[in-house]
């Protein structure tokens, strides 16, 4: 396997490319790959994010500083690093709209943000300082060019358990042409061996599963605690979908659509967050029967394998990271698009991404957006 993924890399070489290297298994072993197929390799690793910094900007990113265990992988296998730190464009880019979405009662999805701002976009910019021309990266995708209309397609991974083309959908054309991506044809089980083959220390490294902004997982206290929220200010009512009052809360930020748990409120069936009114600090809850819709909106459309159309068209729409992909019909429209499913489902949640993979097979990435509200739901 080793040699033919080596193999699989050859056009790279002689030429110059920047590896994304968190320090985990997956990168490791990317960088590994693109130096034993002769490619010229650049590992970059970023460091994003400082708890207690509040700037946003270039001036906000500390001293200079290294990785050590990340820097030791490349000097291990005789390639370039570099550490930089992003910390300021990262708080303008993911941690500022993270904040905003959950006080403006959304869910937000740092993740997709952060690839198309962040891990393409701010590492594209210091890959050309650094003389690359393309990044490679661990994530599970796959990459194809349509030879009819010459469109770059993002494509499932063969590992359905780890395939990330989901948090990948927002990357433009211009990002896909520059992207290589050798692990999308394998499992991550391989991706193991391979690092043990190789000799590589993080073979046994744990999967991050957190964002890696709230190691805790705490997300209401980073929201709190980094929008300097004070709750006296963002309490509110809890209503049922007929507007009664059944209890208050601390503030919208704490409460996510689907949400079950955490709501203090007693009933004879299990009540879910519905609705989050952020203007009257209200949360709506109802039963598991008010939480399905069929017709939601979306914004900020990027087009993937499809160019953009003006007429309405099949797919598949997956509306969560390991969620299953819907049969769907969508309608394209002045600033965003209205997403038709065949079936109701369960928790479409504003601030979320819903992408189109297309309708026969469910591999090819359409097109996606963000969910900007249910248009029909009976909690609504």
């Amino acid at each position: 396997m080793l040699q033919r993924l080596i193999e699989n890399l050859a056009p790279w070489r002689g030429r110059r490319v920047a590896v994304a290297m968190s320090g985990g298994v997956d990168s490791s072993v990317v960088a590994v790959l693109m130096a034993r197929a002769g490619a010229i390799v650049t590992g970059v690793h970023m460091k994003t994010w400082h708890e207690e910094s509040i700037g946003d900007g270039p001036e906000a990113a500390r001293a200079p500083f290294d990785a050590p265990p990340v820097r030791a992988i490349a000097e291990q296998f005789g390639f370039d690093f570099h550490a930089i730190d992003i910390s300021g464009e990262f708080r303008r880019a993911v941690i500022k709209p993270f904040l905003a979405d959950y006080l403006a009662g959304r869910t937000p999805n740092p993740c997709a943000l952060c690839n198309r701002r962040i891990k393409l976009g701010e590492l594209l910019e210091q890959a050309r300082a650094l003389g690359c021309e393309a990044i490679a990266t661990g994530h599970y995708a796959r990459l194809q060019i349509n030879p009819a209309g010459g469109r770059h397609e993002l494509v499932r991974a063969a590992d359905p358990g780890k395939d990330q083309s989901y948090y990948l959908f927002a990357l433009e054309q211009a990002q896909l042409a520059r992207l290589i991506l050798p692990l999308g044809g394998v499992v991550k089980a391989e991706v193991r061996g391979l690092a043990r083959e190789l000799g590589l220390a993080v073979h046994d490294k744990p999967d991050s599963v957190e964002l890696c902004f709230v190691p805790d997982n705490d997300y209401r206290r980073f929201v709190r605690e980094q929008g300097r929220i004070d709750e006296l200010e963002t309490a509110g009512e809890i209503v049922d979908v007929e507007g009664r009052v059944l209890g208050r809360h601390a503030g919208v930020h704490g409460f996510t659509v689907g949400q079950r748990r955490g709501l203090g409120i007693a009933a004879s069936r299990p009540l879910y967050v519905i609705k989050i009114i952020p203007a009257a600090r209200r949360v709506v809850v109802g039963f598991e029967e008010h939480l399905t819709a069929r017709v939601f909106e979306l914004r900020e459309l990027n087009w993937g394998a499809l160019a953009p159309q003006a007429g309405p068209f099949r797919a598949r729409v997956q509306i969560r990271y390991r969620g299953a992909a819907h049969p769907a019909t969508i309608h394209p429209e002045a600033g965003g698009a209205r997403v038709e499913l065949d079936e109701p489902v369960r928790a479409v949640t504003p601030g979320q991404a819903a992408v189109a993979y297309d309708a026969e097979e469910g591999r090819r990435v359409l097109m996606g957006g963000w969910i900007e509200r249910p248009a029909e739901s009976a909690g609504a």
